[in-house]
């Protein structure tokens, strides 16, 4: 549809937050689907925007805390109700005033979730040049959660063949990756996942060398104890709280633990204690956070690495794919419970 002025416009359903969530796990009821918005798809003039049209959008952990409403800034700003979300995603240019963008090129980065987009903070977006590979991939396995498994383990975790590793939230997005990588880097390797299926795809598919069901287990630190006599070199958290209190008093002298995240917490009014960080001290253990973003630069580094490895089938990769916007509210909630098998994507249209 075109108006007075040449324009063209088009439908644009978006996913809105109604309300911040003060506290608690986010409601299907929390979201709400806008069918009757519309777009224009011409840039300002001046700008060095982008219009996109959305094919892939991420559900990722970190966007819970956006839909709680703080007092001071975090590294990623509140959602405003009424607005379209945002998150990572696979993108298509429509229309470009970007020096480095033209129109039919395919994008990664920060998106709307919504049919199309008007991105005018591009500094998150990276150009697609590799496309041998499923788009997909690049909301997940080559993008924010390839791009974090490959940092967190390579560069904050240090790891050395022979390692004893142990992954929380293993058959998730990031954790299916690392203990593949550690695999090829000859380490021995155990995950902790909520499902007896999960369990399985660990230890049959990603060739995990043992995993248990965390939610069977009466004692973490007995099932961390059975699975490592010798203890934990390599810790890569995913999920905090017991969890990580459990993994400290199993560590190694010397052990690493790279913080990616805390999903146990995220949904807690008040966070839970961690008993045992005297260890840290202790067993000089180093614990390192990190955000994705301050790595770009190795972006590059982690393309030649992984691509080949994906093409010669030395990685595997379980996407968990809902279809259409109407169902992407479902799909983010249900990474919070443990509900998805692998990589949650919402497939918003067609390639």
């Amino acid at each position: 549809m075109a108006t007075e002025s040449g324009e063209t416009v088009v439908g644009n359903k978006k996913v809105v937050l109604k309300n911040y969530i003060a506290a608690g796990a986010p409601k299907e009821s929390d979201f709400e689907l806008e069918t009757a918005g519309t777009v224009g798809l011409k840039i300002p003039e001046g700008s060095t925007a982008v219009i996109v049209k959305n094919l892939y959008l991420s559900c990722d952990p970190f966007m819970r805390s956006r839909m709680t409403k703080h007092a001071r800034p975090g590294y990623v700003p509140d959602y405003v109700p009424g607005e379209a979300i945002t998150g990572y995603g696979v993108c298509e240019v429509v229309n470009s005033n970007h020096p480095d963008f033209k129109k039919g090129d395919y994008l990664w980065g920060m998106t709307g979730w919504e049919e199309y987009s008007l991105i005018t903070s591009t500094d998150s977006l990276i150009k697609i040049k590799d496309t041998d590979v499923p788009l997909s991939y690049y909301a997940g396995l080559l993008g924010l959660a390839g791009f974090t498994a490959y940092i967190g383990f390579y560069e904050i975790c240090k790891p050395k063949k022979g390692d004893y590793v142990f992954i929380s939230s293993a058959s998730g997005a990031v954790g299916q990756l690392v203990g593949q990588f550690a695999k090829l880097k000859g380490c021995y390797v155990v995950g902790s996942v909520g499902s007896d299926e999960k369990v399985a795809l660990l230890k049959e598919k990603f060739d995990f060398d043992d995993a248990f069901n965390y939610k069977k287990e009466s004692n973490l630190h007995a099932a961390l104890k059975r699975c490592f006599p010798k203890g934990i070199d390599v810790y890569f958290e995913n999920v905090g709280g017991k969890m990580l209190d459990a993994v400290l008093l199993k560590m190694r002298d010397h052990g690493r633990i790279a913080a990616c995240g805390m999903i146990s917490q995220y949904n807690l009014e008040k966070p839970e204690g961690v008993h045992n960080l005297i260890l840290v001290v202790v067993k000089r253990i180093r614990m390192e956070g990190f955000l994705i973003h301050e790595h770009y630069d190795l972006y590059p580094k982690f393309l030649e690495t992984i691509i080949p490895l994906i093409k010669d089938g030395s990685i595997k990769y379980v996407e968990d794919v809902a279809h259409g916007l109407e169902n992407a509210p479902s799909a983010l909630i249900g990474i919070f419970s443990g509900r998805n098998v692998g990589k949650q994507l919402v497939q918003v249209s067609r390639e």
